[in-house]
């Protein structure tokens, strides 16, 4: 083992996992990690279900849609990041929208497939019911069928969001992951803190996604938890 090895290693075995003045001295930059970690999964999650929504819908009033849709959503499903991005790279260059754009191919699947199980699993009954009320194709779509598919709608959010701020973290190779970027500089230094912070960061934001999309489930769909509070009573 060289000289210059083992005095990286005694470094890194010396040095504290949290070094406190690092963090103050780059909080700027944390700050802006951060910002673009946030976007970078808002976008990719929130474009993916804007393309997914309506085949979901298409596909559950005509069943010939899902085929098609289901094979070429799987398609962008399995290519990996990496090679997108590096497909991408001569087009849009070392850009955000490199990055979004493998995101989105990854979410439109598991949208599409929990959207249109959460508008399969309503009620035919209920349905016919609305129907017989006078509600058009369109009423029954926004007030009773997406209501009603909410919570499996929201699941497929919920993965998608969780998956998107992992793999943000493989864009730091092109300078645009996020957090990832203090992973990739704390490996290449042999640096415990910024990696301690990205991964830390990492997983805080998944926790809090998940918790805000459980607490915004729980808002939309009011009497399912009143449905539960019955049930507990009786």
């Amino acid at each position: 083992m060289t000289g210059a090895a083992l005095a990286v290693l005694g470094q890194t075995d010396t040095q504290p996992l949290i070094q406190w003045s690092w963090i103050t001295d780059n909080f700027d930059e944390i700050a802006s990690r951060a910002v673009q970690h946030v976007w970078l999964t808002v976008v990719s999650v929130a474009v993916a279900l804007v393309i997914a929504f309506p085949f979901a819908v298409l596909a559950n009033r005509y069943r010939w849609v899902i085929p098609p849709v289901t094979w070429v959503s799987s398609i962008l499903y399995t290519i990996p990041a990496l090679a997108v991005i590096a497909l991408l790279i001569p087009i849009t260059g070392l850009s955000l929208t490199t990055v979004a754009i493998p995101l989105i191919s990854y979410n439109i699947l598991i949208l599409f497939r929990n959207t249109l199980a959460g508008l399969d699993g309503v009620d035919a009954d209920v349905k016919e019911a609305a129907i017989g009320m006078g509600l058009s194709r369109r009423q029954l779509l926004w007030r009773v069928e997406i209501p009603l598919a909410m919570p499996v709608i929201i699941a497929g959010l919920r993965i998608a969001t969780v998956s998107s701020i992992g793999l943000v973290t493989i864009a730091a190779l092109i300078g645009r992951g996020g957090f990832g970027q203090f992973i990739i500089q704390g490996l290449n230094e042999f640096f415990w803190t910024p990696l301690v912070v990205g991964v830390v960061l990492s997983v805080a934001f998944a926790l809090l996604a998940d918790l805000l999309l459980v607490l915004f489930q729980r808002l939309a769909t009011p009497w399912a938890r009143a449905a539960g509070v019955r049930a507990v009573a009786t």
